[in-house]
């Protein structure tokens, strides 16, 4: 069994972060502590919050408090690399699939049920998979600003703006988070906030995760996991989940792929889907108030 070398962000770089009192939960998977954020009470149905490169639970802050107050149980994992949770120091370490079974495991652990999935970014190409993967713990589904990559050999070419990011984050010589998540959200985020977005990225060498995540998502129909994700779309086409979309107007990575999805996904056929006005790429940092009506409303549904 290979031992990888792991990076655990000590707890004072989180201390001082404003508008996030949640208490830690832990669970270790194959020696990775991954964090999770866990409010509200554990009998009520559970909002699964999953969030991508390279944000952290943090990304959900001012969501999380109006949805426990609506009775319902909010819960936010850090992947691998981000956040609270432990940081593989190599590359290599990442995959897509190292991804899908570290948080298949922390799933299993936790024990969700009647879940509503609300996913953005990385979130949902590992969350999509976890729902299909899972049909009887996932009740309803909201993809924001995200999507499962299925690459085919007649596939669109990924969008310029996607090819731009990756490029980026390999030939950036510091990865600098706060900068990334400015570029991705359409106002000025302060000072203040982007603190607590690098909080988990003391030194460059916390930073493999989210350095490797835009080389992880499958662009090729031979990339690793895209035959699986063909596979996963094909299950949607004939799962009948209730299935929304939510995506921004000012997020030029994702723009268009709701309209690709609400036609794939049976359970998002025949249903009003949203357009979120006045957000980049980060929606939840920019209209949380927005986004948790948005669930509210889709979880009362029948």
């Amino acid at each position: 069994m290979i031992v990888m070398k792991i990076y655990r962000t000590p707890e004072r770089r989180f201390r001082s972060i404003k508008e996030f009192p949640f208490s830690p939960n832990y669970v270790t998977v194959e020696g990775i502590r991954i964090h999770y954020v866990d409010e509200g009470p554990k009998n009520a149905d559970p909002i699964l919050l999953m969030h991508g490169e390279p944000s952290w639970s943090y990304l959900y802050r001012k969501m999380i408090p109006p949805l426990v107050d609506a009775g319902y149980r909010a819960v936010a994992p850090d992947l691998v690399g981000f956040g609270k949770s432990d940081k593989p120091a190599k590359q290599s370490d990442y995959s897509y699939t190292n991804h899908l079974r570290w948080m298949q495991s922390w799933l299993d652990r936790v024990n969700l049920r009647n879940i509503i999935l609300f996913c953005q970014d990385w979130g949902s190409l590992i969350g999509l998979r976890l729902a299909v993967a899972n049909k009887s713990r996932f009740n309803r589904i909201i993809l924001a600003n995200g999507g499962l990559p299925a690459p085919r050999s007649d596939s669109r070419p990924p969008s310029k703006a996607f090819l731009r990011w990756r490029a980026f984050s390999q030939k950036s010589p510091i990865l600098p988070i706060g900068k990334i998540i400015q570029m991705g959200t359409y106002g000025t985020v302060t000072k203040e906030v982007l603190k607590g977005y690098k909080a988990p990225f003391p030194g460059l060498k916390y930073k493999a995760g989210a350095r490797v995540f835009p080389l992880l998502v499958p662009l090729y129909p031979y990339d690793p996991e895209a035959e699986n994700n063909v596979k996963a779309w094909e299950e949607y086409s004939e799962w009948d989940i209730p299935f929304l979309t939510a995506f921004s107007d000012k997020d030029a990575i994702t723009r268009g792929q709701d309209k690709i999805i609400q036609n794939k996904a049976k359970g998002a056929q025949n249903r009003e889907h949203y357009t979120i006005k006045n957000a980049g790429h980060f929606l939840q940092e920019e209209q949380p108030q927005q986004l948790v009506d948005i669930i509210l409303k889709f979880a009362k549904e029948k």
